[in-house]
């Protein structure tokens, strides 16, 4: 199995995601797209984040009917402490040790890597797949291997070609907490979710 791992916080997920998504299994021929849903994230304490829960519910509801290809992994859930891609990588390769892993990131998280937790250890378990940010120039293996550190030779890194669509979810929740609409900007089902929870007043 070739799977990719989509991780974050998906507070709320919107298109922005599902079409990374699609596109990084259709261009890298995965087999699946795991959205591995952040239970903890360490650059993410300051602020609130809605439930765990909650927001496993709206991935459900966005990916209904396409289980085929992609999947909720709430493993990070089921951990203590803060949640690591460097940590759960491993532990996903534990739980399936045939699976070759590919992790999605954005070109402006790709810059950022060299600062997460054990980036070796990242980069040695996934080939990257990267998908262009706006605003952000993509960095080369090469860009990677240098502030890694590392030959050049053992990043594994592929490019995605992704329509720009400039969404955020905090631009979402302010919308939300506005009372303002989030119509076309995520599926239905999320929308209406968000409206009958109350989410983000």
């Amino acid at each position: 199995m070739r799977i990719g791992i989509f991780g974050g916080t998906f507070d709320p997920v919107h298109y922005g995601h599902l079409l990374v998504a699609e596109q990084a299994r259709e261009q890298a021929a995965l087999d699946q797209v795991w959205f591995l849903l952040s239970a903890r994230p360490p650059h993410k304490l300051d602020r609130s984040i809605s439930t765990f829960e909650r927001r496993a519910e709206m991935l459900s509801l966005a990916l209904a009917g396409q289980e085929d290809k992609f999947r909720v992994e709430t493993i990070e859930n089921d951990r203590p402490g803060l949640s690591f891609t460097a940590d759960t990588l491993d532990a996903l390769a534990e739980l399936h040790p045939d699976a070759k892993w590919f992790l999605i990131l954005g070109a402006d998280s790709v810059q950022d890597l060299p600062g997460w937790y054990e980036p070796k250890r990242i980069v040695a378990r996934a080939t990257i797949l990267t998908a262009a940010r706006p605003g952000f120039e993509p960095w080369t293996n090469a860009d990677v291997a240098r502030e890694l550190g590392m030959p050049a030779k053992d990043i594994r890194m592929i490019s995605i070609d992704v329509p720009q669509i400039d969404l955020a979810s905090r631009d979402l929740r302010r919308r939300a907490s506005e009372g303002r609409s989030l119509l076309f900007q995520l599926p239905r089902a999320v929308e209406v979710y968000i409206r009958e929870k109350k989410l983000y007043r």
